[in-house]
Parts: C-alpha cells; sequence; structure tokens
C-alpha cells in the first residue's frame, strides 16, 4: 500500500497516527517527512553559464521563505509575475534583481505551494541563492526528482506521465519529443484508466453475483455479459501490445547494424553517414574488431548505427571475438544493412537482372548470418551495394523498389539515395506515432502481459467457479493498477524517478 493510500485508510478508520507509524518501513517514514513537513529546493534550469537560471521552492514554507528572501510585508499574489531585489537572509545583502512567481497550492506543479526564483545564470548569482537558501531553516536540497515525485503523491500525474516527463526531458530528436509529450499529456493514461474502469465494472458486477445470486433477482445474461466484457478487454490489451515495439524502438533509439565481409566498405559507409571519422578506414581486410557505435537523428528519429566486424572465418582469436560480437548485434537490430560490392553484385546477374530476394539469401549463407537472422525475423533488411565508381552494376530497376541502394564511399555518390532508403524503412517501423499511443516501457509490457494472462484463465472459470474468476479479475485489475501507479509499491516508485535531475 502505498504512503497516500495508507493516511487515508488511517483517517477513515479513525487509526491513530502513531501506530499507522510503528507499521511503516524507515524508507517510508522518511519520505512522510519528504512530503508533508520539508520545504525543498533545487536549480530546475540547466547547470553552467546561461542568460536565466530557474531555482524552484516546494513545500509548506515556500511563501514563507520567499518573503525572508525579498523582504516583502504580505503574501504575493498567486501566478503573477513581479521584480524584486533578493537578499541574503541573514547578511542582509543583496544577491540579485529576479523575476519572481508564487504557485499556491494546489495548484502548481507539485500540488504544494511553489515559488521560482527567476535570476540572472552566472555561476556565482546561482551560488549565492543556494546558499541563502540553505540558511533558512525548515528548507533542504531537492533530491534528483523529488518534486516530480512530490506530483505523483499528490495526484497530479500518474506513473505514465511521470514517464513521459522523463522521456521529454532527455529526448534528442523530433519523434522523440512528440511521442514523450503525448505521454506527458496522458495518452497512455487515459487508456489504461478505461481498461480499469471497464474491469472494475465488470469485477463489482461478478461480487454482486456472488453476495446476492441467491437472495435477489438477478439477470439471468450477467453472467455472460461479464464474460463478453472480460474477452473484448483481453482483446483490447492484445491490441495493444501486437504493436512491434514501436514506441519502445521509438524511445531507445533504433538499432540499425552494417554487415558484409571485409573491405566492402562498411567503416566508410558509417563515417559517411554521420559525417565524422568515427571508425578507422583501411585496405586492410579485418581492420574493424570490435562493434562501434555512433548515435545520429535522421528525419527526426533516433538512429544507433553500428560498424561491425568483417564476417569471415578466421585464425585470428581478436578477430574471430570481433566476428561473434557482430554477430550477436545482428540478432537483435531493427534494421540490417547488408553492404556487398558491386563485383559481387554483378555475378548473380541473370539475362541482365539480379533478384534481390536470391541475392539476399545467398549472401546471408555465405557470410554463416542466416541462422542469426532466424532469430530475428522482426527486422528490416536494407542491401547496399558498394564501389560502383569501380563497377558498374548490372541496371536492374526491381532493386531500387527492394530496398536495394547503389552507392560509392569514395565520391559519395548514391548516399543520400541510402539515406532516404533507411529513412523510409525507420518511419514504417515507428509508425502511426502520435494517431495510437504506443507502449514505450517494458515494465508496461510485463505488466500488460500479465493482466492478459489473468483475464484469459478467468474467462473460463466465470460460468464453473465464479470466486476463483473474480479473484483473477482482481489480479488483472492490480496489474493495471502498477502501471499507473494507482497500486504500487517502493521499488517501482524507485525505478521510476531514479533517472530524474536534480531540480526536476
Amino acid at each position: 500500500m502505498g504512503l497516500l493510500s495508507l493516511l487515508k485508510v488511517c483517517q477513515t478508520n479513525k487509526i491513530g497516527l502513531r501506530k499507522t507509524f510503528a507499521r511503516l518501513s524507515s524508507s517510508t517514514l522518511r519520505e512522510f517527512n519528504f512530503i508533508y513537513k520539508d520545504t525543498i529546493y533545487a536549480l530546475s534550469s540547466g547547470f553552467g553559464k546561461c542568460g536565466v537560471a530557474m531555482i524552484r521552492i516546494s513545500g509548506g514554507t515556500a511563501s514563507e521563505a520567499l518573503s525572508k528572501m525579498t523582504k516583502l510585508k504580505k503574501p504575493p499574489t498567486p501566478r503573477q509575475s513581479f521584480v524584486a531585489p533578493i537578499f541574503h537572509p541573514t547578511k542582509k545583502q543583496m544577491l540579485d534583481r529576479a523575476m519572481l512567481i508564487y504557485f499556491s497550492s494546489p495548484n502548481s506543479f507539485t500540488g504544494e505551494d511553489v515559488c521560482e526564483l527567476h535570476v540572472h545564470g552566472g555561476p556565482a548569482v546561482v551560488a549565492s541563492v543556494l546558499d541563502a537558501l540553505s540558511c533558512i531553516n525548515g528548507l533542504r536540497p531537492a533530491e534528483a526528482g523529488e518534486f516530480t515525485k512530490r506530483a505523483f503523491i499528490n495526484e497530479k500525474l500518474d506513473l505514465t506521465e511521470v514517464e513521459g516527463l522523463g522521456d521529454l526531458i532527455h529526448a534528442e530528436t523530433e519523434a522523440q519529443r512528440r511521442q514523450a509529450l503525448s505521454q506527458m499529456e496522458g495518452s497512455l493514461s487515459t487508456i489504461y484508466q478505461k481498461w480499469s474502469n471497464d474491469l472494475l465494472q465488470s469485477l463489482a458486477h461478478i461480487e454482486a453475483y456472488i453476495d446476492f445470486s441467491e437472495d435477489e433477482q438477478l439477470d439471468d445474461d450477467l453472467l455472460p455479459t461479464i464474460m463478453t466484457r472480460v474477452k473484448q478487454l483481453e482483446r483490447n490489451i492484445c491490441g495493444h501490445l501486437d504493436d512491434h515495439r514501436r514506441g519502445e524502438r521509438l524511445r531507445n533509439g533504433l538499432k540499425v547494424v552494417i554487415a558484409g565481409e571485409p573491405n566492402v566498405g562498411k567503416s566508410s559507409l558509417l563515417n559517411s553517414v554521420i559525417r565524422r571519422p568515427a571508425a578507422i578506414v583501411s585496405p586492410v581486410a579485418g581492420t574493424t574488431r570490435d562493434v562501434i557505435d555512433s548515435v545520429l537523428d535522421i528525419n527526426g528519429y533516433p538512429v544507433i548505427l553500428s560498424d561491425t566486424a568483417g564476417l569471415r572465418e578466421s585464425d585470428d582469436l581478436i578477430e574471430c571475438e570481433g566476428v561473434a560480437r557482430a554477430v550477436a548485434k545482428l540478432k537483435e537490430a531493427d534494421i540490417i544493412v547488408l553492404m556487398l560490392d558491386a563485383e559481387y553484385f554483378n555475378k548473380f546477374a541473370s539475362d541482365g537482372e539480379v533478384d534481390p530476394v536470391k541475392l539476399t539469401k545467398a549472401y546471408c549463407e555465405k557470410l554463416k548470418i542466416d541462422k542469426a537472422l532466424a532469430c530475428n525475423l522482426d527486422c528490416k533488411i536494407v542491401m547496399v551495394v558498394n564501389k560502383v565508381d569501380l563497377v558498374s552494376p548490372v541496371n536492374n530497376s526491381d532493386c531500387h523498389h527492394q530496398n536495394v541502394s547503389f552507392v560509392s564511399c569514395r565520391t559519395e555518390e548514391g548516399l543520400l539515395e541510402f539515406v532516404s532508403v533507411l529513412s523510409n524503412n525507420i518511419k514504417m517501423l515507428c509508425n502511426n506515432i502520435g494517431e495510437s499511443p504506443s507502449l514505450t516501457q517494458q515494465r508496461h509490457r510485463q505488466h500488460l502481459s500479465c493482466c492478459v494472462e489473468y483475464l484469459g484463465e478467468s474467462v473460463g472459470l466465470i460460468e464453473n467457479d465464479v470466486v476463483i474468476a473474480a479473484e483473477l479479475l482482481r489480479f488483472a485489475l492490480n496489474e493495471l493498477g502498477q502501471i499507473s501507479g494507482k497500486i504500487s509499491s517502493e521499488q517501482i516508485l524507485d525505478v521510476v524517478f531514479k533517472d530524474f535531475c536534480i531540480g526536476k
């Protein structure tokens, strides 16, 4: 049971606070102290020199702290900015002239009284203001993510919205920003809340059947109706789970792996795409021995582009390890860029045409990666034919429609076309963003999978053992509650809030 829920139970049942606290863990007691007693402060904007820095104060004595810093004789008007000099509360020296905003509880980000001090962003100014706040009794520095944690506990955000906020802060591409903002605004929360309400209604009806079926005249079709609703909910959740990890790919970055024989130009392709010499290029076969990852933005989508060792048999132990790592990368790739040279491509010409499907199959067998690809059926394959400046490839119009690109890494001929093909494949893997909310966290997927399992088990028991069916529905409801944080544990909260910085 979460702290807030426990306090509500305590109030409802008139249980003494002393007895309640005796049941709480030490960490929960610390949480109670943080939330309901201490006022916290932190720099909420970025560190380093800047034009303006924002310092946030949240808690019951926030307005009192603001008065001590500004010498105001009356409380400021909430949600209205004003400019005033700020002073050290004990030394009485002026620190800066700042823009100040006061938010009264519950109409603030945290749900508590909040003050924002927008000061000049020089390190000395920021340090002096933070030092002044530390001299005020009852104030302490905020822990990482504590402002957001207070917003969650005060029911300003649920866990999916908190995770969306975290993703928004860390978003590096336009597509990531759109997805994170949608989640922060409640796109996933709305779906999960509807499912919880539907499940709660079915559970309430089945509990009514258990309690009153012998004494009251209930509808004959009550149990079949409940079964129909549960089956529909199960289908809806399964459809949500069957999203090919679109949201998770976009959140974490799509894994694009370049693979091929030694000396076909893999490292040159990596360097050409990212526009810097990340990988060593040499005419010596087997130069690349390890995986080289580079993060980039392709048309708004986050991509982790990996150069790998040339795939061949070798007596060199280090090169063999590099090949093994390359094969491991292929098993987890979202897109595989198979690279070969134009001369090898032309060998597959038949009557002036090359069958891309047969070529891909034969090349994978030659590289001995066909079994690895069989373990990753969801990945897409893009073929790149390099060195077209040395050997003119067979003219094959069909190849251009089947993820085959012709490039010269030396002259950069065809490079833009390759990036376009790659971008189209990335969009296909992340489609529907902004239209139908996708799962973004493995945590969600685990809870929803367990929920589906409980729903499926309950359907088979509703007409035979309604008591066990009701218990299974309660388990399913608990899994949905774990996602939003309506039902939570300290371990879950620690995982969600650990990635937030100080001041958020």
